[in-house]
């Protein structure tokens, strides 16, 4: 192992030691009790079977066969999800073919940050992630399983079937993902047109003729942001079927590869002889293993708030210092948009995940003496899927990549780290991406123009107030605030500013997407301005220096007087009603800082 992985991965188990040793305990009780289906009463157990087929309900009286619980994110309004309609069928049929039976056990709601992106809906987003995990814990409440799979794909759905199943760690689960969809619109093209429109140049039928190249069919968003993401850490922790983030839907292959995850976490199960769950796979280990797999690809940075959640959930604890020091090592190894210019299917013809596993274990960044869902060891998750003769086999990633300009050997990485720091500082704390920053942007000392609102942004910029060096702060944005809203929408109006010439910058108690690109961009800094953070304090006018290189994200006031400030306040009922998101209140008062998981599940435990 690299020294510094493994120095990180034990300070993590010692930190972890006394919250990991409870859930341990707690999942060991509750696996002794298994299978639950047998302590149900007659009443119980005839509801849990009475809508099924004659053999299905034969099947499930006795104890000797699994029951597979399917948590499903299904709609088939979002291009992701909606492949997941036929999904059932193709896993009731593999479960039958085993002499078991599968039951959708519930679904969770699986909102699009894309639909939702500088819309009111978008202030629900980030607390969907934990409402998604307790609709998984009440799917899987009726004690009639023996294993779970997890239909989800997206930026809060992924890590919200995880906390929630982490609740039923005894379970062996498998995430069963349904693809990307084929390549449209050049990102780069895309993302020309979006700053066109920005600035007046082509309108909104044009604008959209783009977008609707680019999102085209059903799968999920071809760029690198946090959909994907999960698909590339949730299989580096060995929880899908090997090779199968980036297949598309849809295809013969997609579908062996549903079969296949099936008839695996029925081998898995208890009555089948299985006694690994999914909390004995989801280690510190493998945690690890999640955060460099993130690192060395440039990763969405919504992983520093959710990867924390899925591990407390676990019992285990990690922080931003633990992301900053493997990233200071790791190397980065891929080019996908918006860190380059191809696409996650780019990146599976290059070699995909399988390469990646087998060049970051060979350098020693990957622990290998982690459970997976299909053995020990990482090894099967060097080899690609494919299909031979209508039969599912796996075969070894290339030995080379096949395209070395989105993804390169572990000797030949294309920066040697892995491009996330902490910056900290007399404005707070917080997480910068630089991967797609160029180095000469990386350090901004400017004004600062300050907004409380992100519509406010847009005036400015078709003002021209802008036109000029600046640090942009969009503060109020945080969790208690009003549920943290991605600020993608301001990406267009920052690049143009910096193509201009200009020096710019942002600093927010917000989230960026998961496609953070160009722009320098301070995001997740706490403590929030609502409760009485830095960021509160800041003026027009006020130098600020964000400084990627060094860590630092300060303001040049002098000390007495910058603390002798009055906190700015802000009136934000307008972002607390309507919508949905006047139900939400609970969430926002109790939410915990970006660092502890932004979460309201450990900190404030009944």
């Amino acid at each position: 192992m690299h020294p510094t992985v493994d120095k990180v991965t034990q300070r993590i188990i010692e930190r972890s030691r006394p919250t990991r040793k409870d859930y341990l305990n707690r999942m060991n009780a509750l696996k002794a009790q298994s299978p639950h289906r047998s302590s149900l009463s007659c009443g119980n157990l005839a509801h849990g079977f009475a809508a099924c087929n004659q053999g299905d309900k034969d099947t499930l009286k006795f104890m000797n066969k699994a029951n597979v619980a399917m948590v499903t994110a299904y709609n088939d309004m979002l291009s992701a999800h909606q492949p997941y309609e036929k999904f059932p069928d193709i896993i009731r049929e593999a479960a039958r073919g085993m002499g078991s039976v599968a039951q959708v056990a519930g679904g969770t709601p699986a909102m699009c940050d894309g639909v939702t992106q500088g819309q009111p809906g978008m202030e629900l987003s980030l607390f969907s992630r934990d409402t998604i995990a307790m609709s998984t814990a009440v799917a899987l409440s009726h004690n009639m399983f023996d294993a779970t799979l997890l239909l989800g794909i997206c930026d809060k759905i992924v890590p919200g079937l995880l906390i929630g199943s982490l609740s039923f760690g005894y379970l062996p689960t498998i995430l069963v993902p349904a693809g990307p969809m084929p390549s449209g619109l050049p990102n780069k093209e895309k993302q020309r047109i979006r700053q066109l429109y920005a600035e007046g140049k082509v309108g909104k039928e044009e604008l959209l003729e783009a977008e609707s190249k680019s999102y085209h069919s059903p799968g999920t968003c071809t760029f690198y942001g946090t959909a994907n993401s999960n698909q590339l850490l949730v299989e580096v922790m060995g929880l899908h079927m090997p090779g199968s983030a980036f297949v598309n839907p849809n295809t013969p292959l997609r579908d062996e590869l549903t079969r296949a995850a099936t008839e695996q976490v029925i081998r898995l199960s208890k009555p089948h002889g299985g006694e690994l769950g999914l909390g004995d796979m989801v280690d510190e280990k493998s945690i690890v293993n999640a955060l460099v797999a993130l690192l060395v690809t440039g990763g969405s940075t919504n992983h520093t708030i959710h990867w924390i959640a899925i591990a407390r959930a676990a019992g285990i604890i990690i922080d931003w210092n633990d992301y900053a020091e493997l990233s200071s090592v790791v190397p980065s190894m891929t080019r996908i948009y918006p860190n380059g210019q191809e696409d996650v299917n780019a990146f599976h013809e290059a070699g995909g995940t399988p390469f990646l596993i087998r060049e970051l274990l060979s350098g020693g960044y990957l622990h290998n003496d982690v459970n997976t869902v299909v053995g020990y060891g990482l090894e099967r998750y060097t080899e690609m899927p494919e299909l031979s003769d209508e039969q599912l086999v796996w075969k070894p990633a290339p030995e080379k990549s096949l395209r070395p300009d989105v993804l390169s050997p572990v000797a030949e990485p294309f920066a040697p780290d892995g491009g996330l720091r902490v910056l900290d500082g007399n404005l707070g704390r917080g997480v910068i991406k630089v991967s797609a920053v160029a180095p000469e942007h990386r350090k901004v000392e400017a004004p600062a123009v300050v907004f409380n609102d992100q519509n406010e942004l847009k005036a400015a910029f078709e003002a021209g107030d802008l036109d000029r060096d600046c640090i942009v702060i969009v503060r109020f944005q945080g969790p208690k605030s009003n549920g943290m809203p991605e600020l993608h929408k301001l990406t267009p109006y920052l690049g143009v500013l910096q193509d201009r010439g200009f020096k710019v910058g942002l600093v927010t108690d917000g989230r960026m997407s998961g496609a953070s690109g160009k722009v320098p961009a301070a995001i997740h800094v706490y403590p929030e301005a609502l409760d009485g953070g830095p960021l509160a304090k800041v003026k027009n006018g006020d130098m600020v220096c964000l400084d990627a290189e060094s860590g630092v994200l300060a303001i040049r006031v002098d000390d007495q007087e910058f603390a002798g400030r009055e906190s700015e306040k802000a009136d934000l009922t307008g972002y607390h009603r309507g919508y949905g998101r006047e139900l939400f209140g609970w969430m926002r008062r109790a939410a915990s800082n970006p660092e502890e998981g932004a979460s309201f599940f450990w900190n404030h435990e009944a």
